[in-house]
Order: C-alpha cells, then sequence, then structure tokens
C-alpha cells in the first residue's frame, strides 16, 4: 500500500535531510495520530506541497503529534508545461468535483470562472468562503493522490481577465460541442501554461468563444457525447496527459 502523505511545516522540511527528524503536529499531527492511527515503525511522507517530499518512519505518536525519523528526501521541480484548468462557477457541487478529480489528474492551478451562463455567483462574503472551499477540495485531493505539489487555486475571473490569461498562454483549448478539431489530435505544448476551458451548464455563449478564439483559444471536442461541466475537465486532462506526461 502505498504510504501516507502529510502536510508538514516548510520550514523544517527545508532542512530535512536522511536521518534527521520531523515532526507532525497541529491539524496533521492529530489526523495521523488519531484518525489515520500511525504508529511506531510505519512509514510516511510528508511534503511542503511546493515540491519537497520526505519519507518518514515514525519514532513517537501520541494525540496530537508524530515524531519520526527521515529516510530520503525528494524535491520535485515544477513541470516545463503547467496544466491550467478554467472552470466555469456550477451549481451544486459539480465545479467541486471537476477540480477534485483533475487535482488527482495532476492540474497544476485551477481557475474559477464566472461565465455569463454561469447560475452560481461569488460575491463578497460567499465569494471568499467559495474560494476557500475550493482550496480546501484541492489540498484534500492533492494529499490522497500522494502529490507533493499542491495546485495553485487562482482568484475568479471574468471574461476580460479570461481573455488576459488566454494571450499570456502557450495553448489554450476551449472545450466546446460544436468544435470539429478533436483534442485528440492536439499537440501539447512543450513549455508554458496549457489552459482547458470548460464552460457552465449552459455552455460557453457565443459571444465568450468568440472572444476567446480571438484572443487564440482552440476550440475542441472531447468525443461524440456531451459531458457534464464536472466531468469535461478531468476528461481533458487525461487526454493531455495521455499524450505527454504519462508516456
Amino acid at each position: 500500500m502505498t504510504h501516507q502523505l502529510f502536510l508538514g511545516s516548510a520550514a523544517e522540511l527545508a532542512g530535512a535531510r536522511p536521518g534527521s527528524v520531523i515532526v507532525l503536529d497541529g491539524d496533521e499531527g492529530r489526523h495521523a495520530a488519531t484518525v489515520v492511527r500511525l504508529r511506531p515503525g510505519e512509514r510516511y511522507y510528508v511534503a511542503d506541497g511546493v515540491g519537497r517530499r520526505a519519507l518518514a518512519e515514525a519514532e513517537t505518536v501520541d494525540r496530537t503529534s508524530v515524531r519520526g525519523r527521515v529516510l530520503e528526501v525528494v524535491d520535485e521541480a515544477e513541470p516545463a508545461t503547467r496544466f491550467v484548468l478554467v472552470q466555469a462557477l456550477a451549481k451544486g457541487d459539480r465545479d467541486e468535483q471537476a477540480i477534485e478529480a483533475a487535482t488527482e489528474l495532476g492540474v497544476d492551478e485551477v481557475v474559477p470562472w464566472a461565465a455569463e451562463r454561469s447560475i452560481v455567483v461569488w460575491r463578497g462574503e460567499r465569494a471568499a468562503k467559495s474560494l476557500a472551499k475550493w482550496m480546501t477540495v484541492v489540498t484534500r485531493a492533492a494529499k490522497q493522490s500522494r502529490r507533493a505539489r499542491i495546485p495553485l487555486t487562482s482568484s475568479p475571473v471574468d471574461l476580460t481577465a479570461l481573455i488576459d490569461r488566454v494571450r499570456g498562454a502557450a495553448l489554450t483549448l476551449v472545450l466546446h460541442e460544436e468544435a470539429t478539431e478533436p483534442l485528440a489530435a492536439v499537440a501539447v505544448a512543450e513549455s508554458g501554461d496549457v489552459l482547458v476551458v470548460v464552460g457552465p451548464e449552459g455552455g460557453i455563449s457565443g459571444r465568450e468563444l468568440e472572444a476567446l478564439v480571438a484572443a487564440g483559444a482552440r476550440p475542441v471536442r472531447l468525443g461524440p457525447t456531451i459531458l457534464r461541466s464536472s466531468t469535461a475537465g478531468p476528461a481533458a486532462l487525461a487526454v493531455l496527459n495521455a499524450a505527454s506526461r504519462w508516456r
């Protein structure tokens, strides 16, 4: 079974070396001790969320912390090509389902998009709470999938801000049911940001699509069926990974 991964102190991990001691405390320490129930002699990972991962072996465990001996340390470089999911706000928890699965599939950044046809609106206090919830979803999914790097969760964008991102990206793919170009035929950029834009339940409006294409985006289709907003992004990431990182 793959070892559990916990988030540790970036400062402590910065000095971690084989043979050194690392302590999990706070919420992560309590979770490791009382929920996962680590025991002395068991091994686990501790990551800083930005690429450093240490394999440790528990020495002492109490109700609020785990003290372990570091066995090895690995630094994972940020990929040259970054996959960015631009997920339109959706009703229910479909957008959260999308970013959770996308995190497991290796997305490097998730961007909430307030599309024209988004029923959900983030404003004021709700916006802050909703963004914090997205960050929690992404963090938990990163831990579950044993990722040393937690994807960045960006502030919500409107169409104007999204167009700025499109202009600065190496490649932008807009998933659209009327597109003729198949995503599977697209060559993945070797560096820079690759944006995958997913609309809400009602789809991307004609005005939005026209503006995105004018900025350099390419409409693409996944297949003959219409996918939910919670499914389309992760499916696209699987296709992109199969053509690049998973080889």
